[in-house]
């Protein structure tokens, strides 16, 4: 969804909470087809806001065909292969730094930008198409050695049923395990209707045959038993440190808690590049 809404974490005026549901209810009433339409633009249009991040030297660029549209990915470095995904409203560009950490390990590191976001096609995203993407990245690979995923990046990866992520070590950053959870408590609190929510998801869920009710990545991590470590800030404001707090529960699963890095400053941090030689020391 729009990160106008899904980076609305702050709690607000009731009244204009209360204008965005009158507002957004009457226009479905009034014409419905065009409220649709509008929803469609506001719930599932990323923000392709460009970056000035220094690319890396040696960076390789490649413009994939998928059933999505021509995704681009990104490879640095030689040798066994790091699949790298970004989150919503996040592009492969965030992950350069650790790139060239992982280049520099003597690994190869292949980002990707998602549907709708960075340089690639499309005019709508969604974790199905995140995860339908991801599948086909991976139908490319005759192998790899582990994934990073940040944010929704890591929903995506968790949903994933590929069998080259079976045993394979995952490092999360800032994940957000509760995705359904915290995308319908979103949009509740922004104050839009629910009942256009609801139809938009609808739509994607009847065309990519997967009910948001079916999505749980905190679940689908129980079931993964590679090893996984998670680099996640205590006061990040747009993932539940909390959710991170109870996978470490899990005897596959660690957590690395940091402070001060929130959501986004985390991804050029130290404590992550240790968390992935931690991840390589064991293999």
């Amino acid at each position: 969804m729009s990160s106008k809404i899904y980076f609305k974490q702050g709690k607000g005026l009731d009244l204009r909470r209360g204008l965005i549901n009158l507002t957004t209810r009457l226009h479905h009433t009034v014409a419905p087809r065009h409220a649709r339409k509008v929803a469609k633009n506001l719930l599932l249009t990323p923000d392709r806001g460009k970056r000035c991040t220094r690319e890396p030297v040696g960076l390789i660029r490649r413009q994939i065909e998928t059933t999505e549209g021509k995704i681009m990915t990104y490879q640095l470095g030689l040798g066994p292969t790091w699949i790298l995904g970004h989150g919503w409203s996040g592009s492969s560009s965030q992950f350069y730094s650790l790139m060239e950490h992982i280049a520099a390990a003597g690994y190869t590191a292949l980002a990707f930008d998602n549907p709708a976001h960075g340089e690639s096609e499309g005019r709508y995203g969604h974790l199905p198409g995140f995860v339908k993407v991801f599948d086909e990245v991976l139908d490319q690979q005759a192998s790899i050695v582990g994934v990073i995923a940040h944010s929704m990046g890591g929903a995506m990866v968790l949903e994933s049923r590929h069998s080259l992520l079976k045993g394979k070590p995952i490092l999360l950053v800032a994940p957000v395990l509760n995705y359904t959870e915290n995308l319908v408590s979103t949009v509740k609190r922004s104050g839009y209707s629910m009942k256009l929510f609801n139809e938009v998801v609808g739509e994607i869920s009847e065309t990519y045959q997967y009910s948001l009710e079916s999505i749980d990545p905190l679940e689908r991590l129980k079931t993964h038993f590679g090893e996984t470590v998670i680099v996640h800030d205590k006061g990040d404001r747009f993932a539940s440190f909390q959710h991170s707090e109870t996978a470490c529960n899990l005897d596959h699963v660690k957590l690395l808690a940091t402070e001060g890095l929130g959501h986004g400053r985390i991804l050029n941090s130290a404590p992550l590049r240790q968390a992935f030689d931690s991840l390589v020391a064991q293999q």
